[in-house]
């Protein structure tokens, strides 16, 4: 497979050219790579107006996947806020008001997004425990039915890698002609499993993809996903929406790294996959024969929750990082580990030998504090906009919340912009740790 971006910006670099253009480095700086780093020049194309070697290379992209695929150098926020962005226009252009019914475990760039674009949400808050969000066809239906939204978005996978029947989620969502949108930004290797299980083929309207989390990629690099049928729809408007919220200047370096991944997972992406999954059910395997409890879910993470084991999750990512093992994420109950096929064996048997070094205690009991269902008293926009204040969370007992609360995944968030602050809220927060919050000024 031919990368466009890279053949141009390797060309341009060969010429020793005289850049009377941005950046201000002139390809001299000192990290090594500003050589290729451009901007919009003649024949470098333009990513919300392609029509030369960045067209070409979302065509590749969209080979791979098998779906109309767009590049976003700002994240899957970015593609998040043009997913939402295309939910809102359609329902408009339907003659209803938007109302999107979302997970509760929703990032909170969507969250950003319906104060941006003034939206409605319902939550779903799951079947089971406040740290999964697991959702069932049962009741899916129930809030469809109920609630008469225009769309529903989901996070699949979730940070924890819990995986959603995504295939019998988007018959309930088609069966009530209501669009279902996944944030897949965990999950764009999900296309390269036997069988596929990429939203888009299992029957998702249109899903986000954080290439660099999984795929090899820099930091920032994304794809949008339409299906046919939705992109048909829509397919003059998505880089109009995506405009909307970029920076008018993308990272050349970062849709280079896409361009030059498409060959990857053109060639030899699936068998290193393959091949690194039997290697990390080797260790999660090793890891359940030294006691530790390690969470079922998409293949390429391994989670531990650890208090089975008699840590914290925060104890047992001091050991890692102790030997050089640096973690994705732990919080008081989980770590999560996330290898990639670029994780050599050697990376896997240093996990291996730090997690087995650890000798097993008793039982660690405290647990998360339950959480009940918040209470609404305005849109997200007004709490979001409004004027307010930081005082300390034990204070905050029938505040209304003016921001994001809990920063970092995976926890549900116990309040979120526009609801009222509850003594369960409180002694969420407190537990992971949060002394602080936003609040509307009475």
């Amino acid at each position: 497979m031919k990368t466009p971006i890279v053949n141009f910006l390797k060309s341009y670099q060969e010429k020793s050219p005289v850049r009377m253009h941005m950046p201000g480095h002139k390809g001299a700086g000192i990290l090594g790579f500003e050589g290729m780093d451009l901007t919009e020049i003649y024949g470098a194309d333009e990513l919300f107006a392609v029509e030369g070697i960045i067209k070409e290379s979302e065509q590749n992209a969209s080979s791979l996947f098998g779906c109309p695929t767009y590049y976003s150098t700002q994240g899957s926020t970015l593609c998040i806020q043009t997913m939402c962005t295309i939910l809102c226009q359609d329902a408009k252009s339907k003659g209803k008001k938007p109302k999107i019914l979302a997970g509760r475990n929703a990032h909170r760039s969507f969250i950003h997004a319906a104060a941006l674009l003034d939206f409605e949400i319902e939550w779903l808050y799951g079947n089971s425990d406040y740290l999964s969000c697991t959702i069932s066809t049962e009741t899916l239906e129930k809030e469809i039915v109920e609630n008469n939204p225009t769309a529903v978005y989901l996070t699949n996978p979730d940070y924890l890698g819990n995986l959603l029947d995504i295939k019998s989620l988007a018959s309930i969502c088609k069966k009530h002609d209501v669009l279902l949108a996944i944030d897949n930004a965990h999950g764009a290797y999900l296309r390269f499993l036997e069988p596929s299980l990429h939203p888009i083929d299992l029957g998702a309207d249109l899903c986000c993809d954080s290439a660099h989390k999984t795929l090899p990629v820099l930091t920032g690099g994304a794809y949008l996903h339409l299906s046919d049928s939705l992109n048909q729809v829509w397919k003059n408007d998505v880089k109009h929406f995506m405009e909307y919220f970029s920076s008018t200047s993308p990272s050349y370096l970062i849709m280079a790294s896409l361009d030059a991944a498409n060959e990857v997972l053109d060639t030899t992406f699936k068998k290193s996959l393959s091949e690194c999954i039997q290697r990390v059910d080797v260790l999660k395997n090793a890891l359940i024969q030294h006691g530790y409890t390690i969470l079922s879910g998409e293949p390429m993470k391994i989670t531990i929750s650890t208090k089975e084991f008699g840590y914290t999750g925060n104890e047992i990512a001091n050991f890692l990082m102790e030997c050089d093992i640096y973690p994705e994420f732990y919080d008081s109950d989980y770590i999560v580990l996330m290898p990639s096929p670029y994780n050599t064996k050697d990376d896997l048997k240093r996990l291996e030998t730090c997690l087995c070094k650890i000798e097993r205690k008793s039982v660690v009991f405290n647990s998360f504090p339950k959480l009940e269902r918040a209470r609404k008293v305005m849109s997200v926009r007004q709490a979001l906009f409004a004027p307010s204040t930081m005082i300390e969370v034990s204070k905050s007992l029938g505040q209304v919340c003016s921001s994001v609360s809990v920063s970092c995944p995976p926890a549900i968030l116990p309040v979120i912009p526009g609801e009222v602050i509850s003594k369960s809220a409180i002694e969420v927060m407190k537990y992971y740790g949060i002394e602080t919050v936003r609040v509307v000024k009475e």
